[in-house]
């Protein structure tokens, strides 16, 4: 799994590419920590353009993250899931706690 971060207006931005899956799950995890300890944000899109194949260690990933920006007032958003991914997304409840969004510009507006 392959990761790009960037930061725009002080929102935290992770294009994913790859499988997120128990292999990858927990280097994907760390990464994003390290990054949003880093960088002081409280925002995160997750980017899922490159992502084809995603298991329920990436289900516990999105909540991880979740619950820890949660703790500082923070919120989560997908954006660019592929259909696959979505219904993961769907059956999972992730919905219930976070949002999808078409792009990342439209997720920046809302978040």
């Amino acid at each position: 799994m392959q990761l790009k971060f960037n930061v725009e207006d002080g929102c935290l931005i992770v294009e994913m590419h790859g499988e997120l899956d128990h292999h990858s799950a927990e280097g994907v995890r760390i990464k994003i920590d390290n990054k949003i300890e880093e960088l002081g944000v409280n925002k995160l899109i997750f980017d899922f353009t490159g992502v084809n194949f995603m298991d329920s260690s990436g289900i516990g990933v999105i909540i991880g993250r979740y619950k820890k920006l949660k703790d500082y007032d923070g919120k989560v958003a997908v954006v660019n899931l592929k259909p696959q991914i979505k219904k993961i997304f769907e059956l999972s409840g992730l919905f219930k706690i976070l949002n999808e969004y078409k792009t990342v510009q439209e997720a920046l507006l809302s978040l």
